[in-house]
């Protein structure tokens, strides 16, 4: 017990140093005036208040659409993906595997760059389709270029989650739905997607969570026209310096972001029951 407790020491100082003190502090902010909120203490409400104004509501709004729909393509795309990689067998999966993580490695700012390099007005896909004879298309600063970045950074998270999953799946039963005569979309519904739901209600809270708070994909990709709940917390903490109004907006996010994982937990836990 003595030997597990000096391990975990660095581990406990880490999450004091770089989670619990800065939420501390975000939640003192938050709660505080202008100023320094150890010396004043003057707790208010009025920056949750300034969250009322129709242009701040329309941030949230924004996010969670462009946030939902990401997730719902990343969905969409992701999950036959590992399926397929699923069903080869174990050496050839862990190399396509690593063919879905490989994106991860690289900087999340270079990979938005080459995404600006390809859907620019001069971009490698518009040079290609006037060598087609077809006229360029604007993709550029369009919530069209924000989802394509998203997607590509954040969909190796929703297809590892499911196919951890779906790798763990015992493959006999839908043999069995099959025997029984279950028709291919019984058992995909019944038993492969059901058996699955874990690995899909991870991807989705993953893809959402990152989705809605992400602030350099929407700032280079949509030109600063589209601005997130990101973009917001930053614009508040780096340009206009109010502190306060930001952590109040981050705190709002990290509610958001515990809710939606307590949801997911009683959805499991219901499944299970179920």
């Amino acid at each position: 017990m003595k030997h597990f407790r000096r391990l975990s020491t660095p581990y406990l100082i880490w999450c004091l140093l770089f989670i619990l003190v800065p939420f501390v502090l975000i939640f003192l902010y938050a709660f505080t005036t202008t100023g320094n909120p150890v010396r004043t203490l003057h707790f208010t409400l009025s920056n949750f208040a300034k969250i009322n104004d129709p242009a701040y509501i329309k941030v949230f709004v924004k996010s969670l659409g462009l946030g939902a729909l990401t997730t719902a393509i990343c969905l969409v795309l992701g999950y036959p993906l590992a399926y397929i990689i699923s069903r080869q067998e174990e050496a050839r999966q862990n190399a396509l595997i690593m063919a879905v993580t490989v994106p991860t490695w690289i900087n999340m700012l270079l990979r938005t760059y080459a995404w600006m390099n390809l859907l620019s007005d001069n971009g490698i896909i518009n040079g290609f389709l006037k060598f087609l004879g077809i006229d360029p298309v604007t993709m550029m600063y369009t919530s069209f270029s924000v989802i394509i970045g998203m997607i590509c950074n954040f969909m190796p998270f929703m297809v590892i989650s499911i196919h951890t999953s779906l790798e763990k799946m015992d493959y006999s039963l839908i043999e069995a739905a099959m025997d029984l005569g279950a028709t291919p979309a019984q058992t995909f519904t019944k038993v492969i997607l059901r058996l699955s739901m874990p690995g899909v209600l991870n991807g989705v809270v993953i893809v959402f969570l990152m989705a809605i708070s992400s602030f350099m994909i929407p700032k280079l990709l949509g030109g600063g026209q589209y601005m997130l709940i990101g973009n917001l917390i930053e614009q508040q903490f780096i340009s206009v310096g109010d502190w306060n109004f930001g952590s109040a907006v981050s705190l709002i996010l990290a509610v958001i972001i515990l809710l939606l994982m307590r949801l997911m937990k009683k959805m499991d836990v219901q499944r299970e029951d179920g």
